[in-house]
């Protein structure tokens, strides 16, 4: 709990401006606060209906599989860590050089130099092995990770992803994300279905410089989870509480709708 804990203050505290930006922001406010300044939220997009970042997290976590290697991305994909089935083996990797990540250290017993690649605090195991970014990236860009967890800004009905910048605003580096949705084997998304203005972050095509085309295996929103196969999107579940309507209402992207529809389990 301790960990999770101050996972969580990091995350708000170290991470706030990439949460925002990725994976929306005004979850938690109220409806009153949202009306007064023109950005008024359906009910059902209010937080109690709609998935909490935790919950997404553990809508993820359904998608990791004994002995996979997989990379998290910054904000909401990190608390996948947290989720990982009891009794599953999963292998956690960084761009910065790093195999076998361990769980967050307890507050008071971080170490500088053990980081991951969004610079926060770690721990190693006894399988941990170091090694440099570049063989890394050689892991990454060949094809050797299995499953890439990330967020986004903006997701097209094709799969195409954009979650490396936001033009006119600054950006420190690209970071690997470019690498891992063209090397890796499968890749998750993960965000809030729209963003701060209310605005689909589902869309028919990106409006922002693209991270990859056609490279987004599952969506997964506070709302609802999207499958795309064959550059085909498909809404695969919906959050408790949420409407396909609400979705079509929120979703300006083109879609099916899976003949099995269900709910998200977490």
């Amino acid at each position: 709990m301790r960990r999770i804990i101050s996972l969580m203050k990091r995350i708000m505290d170290g991470g706030s401006s990439l949460v925002s930006e990725g994976m929306g922001g005004s979850g938690g406010r109220t409806a009153e606060s949202c009306e007064q300044d023109g950005r008024w939220r359906k009910s059902a997009t209010i937080r109690g209906m709609a998935l909490t970042r935790d919950q997404l997290a553990q809508r993820a976590a359904q998608e990791l599989r004994d002995g996979y290697y997989v990379n998290l991305g910054i904000g909401i994909p990190t608390l996948v860590a947290n989720y990982i089935p009891e009794g599953m083996s999963v292998t956690l990797q960084s761009e910065n050089g790093m195999l076998g990540m361990g769980p967050f250290p307890f507050e008071g017993e971080e170490d500088p130099d053990l980081v991951n690649a969004g610079k926060q605090t770690i721990t190693e195991l006894p399988s941990t092995s170091y090694f440099s970014s570049a063989d890394s990236f050689a892991m990454i860009r060949g094809g050797h990770i299995d499953l890439t967890i990330l967020g986004a800004m903006e997701v097209s009905e094709k799969g195409d992803l954009a979650n490396w910048m936001i033009p006119g605003k600054m950006v420190k580096g690209m970071g690997g994300a470019m690498d891992l949705v063209a090397g890796v084997k499968r890749v998750v998304v993960v965000m809030e279905h729209t963003n701060k203005a209310g605005e689909s972050k589902v869309l028919p095509e990106c409006t922002l410089p693209l991270t990859g085309k056609g490279v987004v295996n599952l969506i997964i929103t506070d709302l609802a989870v999207f499958e795309i196969v064959d550059g085909e999107m498909i809404l695969k579940e919906l959050a408790e509480g949420v409407s396909p309507e609400e979705v079509a209402s929120k979703t300006t992207a083109r879609y099916k709708v899976s003949d099995s529809l269900k709910k998200i389990a977490v």
